[in-house]
């Protein structure tokens, strides 16, 4: 990172984290600047691609998305370019929501929401393992959600 952070960035990156629905005069007042420069903060945080956008936390429970769970894919490296047309074909998939390239045991864990077990089943039988790219398939179901947070532990010592 070329921009160097201080003290008062990091206090608004973790505020923001929070609750990125805080007025600029609350944070403002939080971070013990006047509304103008923190605006400029922020403005400058986006700008620099660290904050890179806005988003509701969504209940997937409340939307009836009760199954979770984590699949690892062991790609066909046989086929030409296995990884990225793997990668292109799991983007046009709504219900993997999260997908990762790893090591281990597997090359690619997803991380996968649908509204029920036979959603799921479709979705592994029709659609998953007909992607050529995929030489193998293991799921792991998550059973219940010990801890799920979306905010980084940004300190301004791991910044220096």
């Amino acid at each position: 990172m070329s921009e160097k952070l201080d003290k008062i960035d990091v206090k608004i990156l973790n505020l923001l984290q929070s609750n990125s629905k805080i007025t600029n005069l609350e944070l403002s007042k939080k971070i013990g600047l006047s509304p103008a420069p923190t605006l400029e903060r922020v403005k400058k945080l986006e700008q620099l691609g660290i904050i890179e956008s806005y988003h509701a936390k969504v209940n997937a429970h409340k939307v009836d998305l009760t199954i979770n769970t984590f699949v690892l894919i062991n790609v066909a490296w046989n086929k030409p370019k296995a990884l990225e047309s793997l990668i292109e074909k799991l983007n046009g998939i709504p219900e993997v929501i999260e997908s990762y390239v790893i090591t281990g045991d597997a090359d690619v864990m997803l991380k996968i929401v649908c509204k029920n077990i036979t959603r799921y089943e479709h979705l592994l039988f029709h659609k998953l393992s007909q992607i050529e790219e995929v030489e193998r398939l293991k799921t792991l179901m998550c059973l219940s959600t010990v801890k799920a947070s979306n905010t980084l532990p940004i300190e301004l010592e791991d910044l220096h």
